[in-house]
């Protein structure tokens, strides 16, 4: 057998054991979207049980890599928001570190662990939401496959390990297998579901596929938030000390 064939065999070994392994699965999608920064314009629509509908937007910056990276999110409209920010601070082995910065009392104030689960400023994402999902800080198991909007996927079931600290007890996640790009995630709390996570509108940005329109279901409020992300940039030049407590209270655009 030449070389040749002896590589393309070990290779297609190799993408099976890869195909019957969750934590891998979920591994390889967090590495094919690694960048060591990125930052980008949203703007969200929030639509309440009422289907009365807001518009809000925030600029978004995270630097490093996955499980020591740093994010800074800032409000920029409406202007009762404006200003506002928040500060992760994520870690590999345990629960991210959370400030907020209110310009009207100029103040910043620690999220504490216990107030993780509440929505964030009229959103309809949590608090946990917002931090990342480091793959050494959950266990996994297959649940199977189904497709998402037409794309075939890996369904795998997560739960949080004890060093993590979640509202959540278990979450199901879809991962397409073209591109290994999550497009689902179901979190549940007590066997109900929670919050449902969709991802869609799929780009190649510097050769990373993203998703441009991510939507996120309250399912307890019956309410929903759709970001669109706008002006996306990966690897642009950020400095550390962009994410401090120092650079949190700045109020610049």
């Amino acid at each position: 057998m030449s070389k040749f064939l002896v590589a393309g065999f070990w290779l297609v070994v190799a993408g099976a054991v890869l195909a019957q392994d969750p934590r891998r699965i979920v591994s390889e999608s967090q590495e094919r979207s690694l960048a060591k920064s990125q930052r980008y314009e949203g703007t969200l629509e929030v639509i309440g049980s009422s289907s009365k509908v807001s518009i809000k937007r925030w600029t978004y910056q995270r630097i490093s890599s996955l499980g020591t990276s740093k994010a800074i999110l800032r409000f920029t409209a409406p202007p009762e928001l404006k200003g506002l920010a928040l500060l992760i601070v994520n870690h590999p082995d345990r629960a991210s570190d959370q400030w907020m910065w209110t310009p009207a009392i100029e103040r910043e104030r620690r999220i504490a662990l216990q107030d993780r689960s509440t929505r964030f400023f009229g959103t309809d994402f949590s608090f946990e939401d917002l931090e990342e999902r480091d793959v050494n800080l959950f266990d996994y198991k297959m649940a199977g496959e189904e497709a998402i909007d037409g794309a075939p996927c890996w369904k795998i079931e997560s739960k949080a390990k004890e060093s993590k600290s979640s509202q959540y007890s278990s979450s199901v996640l879809w991962i397409r297998k073209d591109n290994y790009v999550t497009a689902q995630v179901e979190s549940y709390a007590n066997g109900k579901l929670a919050r449902r996570l969709h991802y869609s509108d799929l780009e190649k940005v510097d050769n990373i596929w993203t998703p441009r329109t991510v939507e996120v279901l309250d399912a307890a409020r019956n309410s929903r938030t759709v970001l669109k992300i706008e002006k996306l940039q990966y690897n642009a030049p950020m400095k550390d000390e962009d994410f401090t407590l120092e650079a949190l209270r700045r109020a610049s655009f």
